[in-house]
């Protein structure tokens, strides 16, 4: 019966946003509250859950949004992007563009949070489409495969970090036998997939794209790839260090606050801020304009992740994930496949990977204990698992339909099976790996 609720709820927000041309935001609200009493949560909890799932979902986003929406802006107006779009299209050529991207993806994708990266990379992504004409998805999937591959199967991200401690795994091994997965997985589910998407049309944000300047009007490449790079960099540098050298008390702390998402976008606009504003020629009054515009063409994509961060803490306040995780542990299949399947399930139902691979984890923890199969394939096997399906529920689903200003059908059919043939191909590849390891 639970089952059939979700499916349920989801298909009506579904209809409502399709079919019905109801706002996403509200559709979130009303489906939520449905499905938090349908699902048996106390009517006086409801508002409760909807306002932590709110307020979760914002409380670190609605800065790395709105600080990554203020840094691409300027990009685009300073003529930082128009640089970067030609050094990549002279580099790689127009027919190759598609592996710069992927490639800028994973090396983007290592050390940053899935959401940070994509709204690093979106815009120097759109600067590309509006500089060569390509389709926008197809340009654009094979870098977010890249970022979506980072995040579900590699360490320092939080769920594979969190599965590592809690199935005793080696963390250099997870990371080299995630890294061979992950590099045949982004192929296919990057290049590959994105040639059956050249005919879905798609008018990306209009904040990211600006008017070509003259060639001598330009920043200069090492300044633009270093001001639109600069939260990269920062980021790789603060997680690669402590690798390299053992700092001391005060230089961890030093490290962790630099090292934080929030301080790191905002260090690298206010440093963008003179690099490519006041070192330009241009105003503080201009450039101030410019993020007030940045701002404001985010703020409904900011409302729809809430909602769909609302719709998430009801699923999880309601205990799905348990219960869904009970039903399947009793299966008689291969361990590899039965965390995947948990994962893909609590996945599907709760719309968070993070949430789904924790969950997922602490259900095989004792099976794990019980049986020979390595931890570090375990690990991954579960990351591939909560990357499945993304849909309706899920705050990535939303966050890719605004930006690239999409249909419901057309993100399914190109961002839902992304992240389908991602965690299909990285449960291949498990299994695979588990032959000779």
């Amino acid at each position: 019966m639970t089952l059939l609720i979700i499916f349920g709820c989801i298909a009506l927000l579904i209809l409502l946003i399709s079919w019905g041309r109801l706002n996403a935001f509200i559709a979130f609200l009303l489906v939520s509250l449905l499905a938090g009493w349908l699902l048996g949560i106390p009517v006086a909890d409801l508002t409760k859950s909807v306002k932590k799932g709110i307020g979760d979902m914002l409380g670190e986003l609605i800065i790395i949004i709105c600080l990554g929406a203020m840094l691409g802006k300027l990009v685009a107006e300073s003529g930082a992007a128009q640089k970067i779009s030609d050094v990549l299209l002279k580099t790689f050529g127009q027919k190759n563009i598609q592996w710069a991207m992927m490639l800028t993806g994973f090396i983007v994708g290592i050390p940053l949070f899935y959401n940070v990266g994509f709204v690093l990379l979106v815009p120097l992504l759109f600067s590309v489409v509006y500089r060569t004409g390509l389709p926008a998805v197809y340009v654009g999937i094979p870098m977010l495969a890249a970022l979506s591959v980072t995040h579900g199967f590699l360490p320092p991200h939080p769920a594979p970090a969190a599965l590592v401690t809690q199935f005793n795994a080696n963390l250099g091994l997870t990371l080299l036998y995630g890294i061979v997965i992950a590099i045949p997985t982004i192929i296919l589910a990057g290049p590959v997939f994105a040639k059956t998407l050249k005919n879905i049309p798609s008018q990306p944000l209009q904040t990211f794209q600006a008017k070509p300047l003259p060639t001598e009007q330009l920043p200069g490449a090492a300044n633009s790839f270093l001001s639109a790079l600069l939260p990269v960099i920062l980021l790789l540098a603060t997680t690669a260090i402590p690798f390299l050298w053992q700092p001391n008390f005060i230089a961890q702390s030093l490290l962790a606050f630099f090292g934080d998402s929030i301080i790191v976008m905002l260090v690298s606009v206010l440093v963008a801020t003179f690099s490519l504003g006041i070192a330009n020629g241009k105003s503080m009054k201009t450039i101030s304009e410019f993020y007030g515009e940045a701002v404001k063409d985010v703020s409904l994509i900011l409302l729809v992740v809430a909602g769909a961060g609302a719709l998430k803490q009801i699923l999880v306040d309601s205990g799905v994930s348990a219960e869904i995780g009970a039903m399947l542990q009793g299966l008689a299949v291969n361990p590899l496949i039965l965390g995947w399947l948990i994962a893909a399930v609590i996945r599907i139902s709760v719309g968070s990977a993070t949430v789904a691979g924790l969950t997922a984890a602490g259900i095989m923890a004792p099976v794990l204990g019980q049986s020979s199969v390595d931890p570090n394939l375990m690990v991954l096997s579960i990351g591939a698992g909560s990357l499945v399906l993304s849909h309706v529920n899920d705050a990535g689903f939303w966050m890719y339909k605004e930006y690239f200003n999409l249909s419901v059908r057309d993100t399914l059919r190109s961002w839902t099976a992304m992240e389908t043939i991602v965690a299909v191909a990285g449960l291949v590849g498990v299994l695979v790996l588990d032959i000779f390891v």
